[in-house]
């Protein structure tokens, strides 16, 4: 079976690895100095502080885990200057919703670093799908829990 590739802008590399360091370095650190601190209170069967370390560990553990498959199958975006006003993951976009008329402005993204709530909406999403390879002035319809959404790009920026 093949790996999964994951798309990230070059910030969200960087992010990510920043966090991979972390997480290997300090916290791995910190939670060792908690269950060694646990142990020390005696009978481990009913010692609630140790529990909770053991499972921190493995919450850091499964993290690290999956960071380092992330980066290690990653395939940073790169923009493309030929298609700059072509929406591609990695570009912000500006639309109007249609429906509401307001304007709308999101960075797709892969879903490694999708979040919504910061501006960043994956490339798999419904609205992300809809609007890749469209250009300034194009429309498209998009699915939302909603019901069907027309979308008008206004704006394309790379990087």
């Amino acid at each position: 079976m093949a790996e999964k590739e994951f798309l990230l802008t070059q910030e969200g590399l960087n992010q990510h690895k920043e966090e991979l360091e972390f997480l290997k370095t300090t916290r791995r650190t910190e939670i060792a100095e908690k269950i060694k601190v646990a142990r020390g209170f005696g009978d481990l069967s009913e010692n609630a502080e140790y529990d909770e370390a053991k499972n921190e560990q493995a919450q850091v553990e499964e993290r690290i885990n999956y960071l380092e498959n992330m980066l290690l199958h990653a395939k940073v975006i790169v923009d493309n200057e030929a298609q700059k006003d072509v929406v591609t993951i990695g570009s912000t976009v500006t639309y109007t919703n249609m429906k509401t008329n307001k304007d709308i402005t999101y960075q797709i993204v892969g879903t490694a670093e999708a979040d919504p709530f910061s501006g960043r909406i994956s490339n798999e999403s419904p609205t992300g799908k809809a609007l890749l390879n469209l250009r300034v002035g194009d429309t498209t319809t998009v699915e939302t829990p909603g019901g069907k959404v027309e979308l008008k790009v206004i704006d394309v920026k790379k990087g």
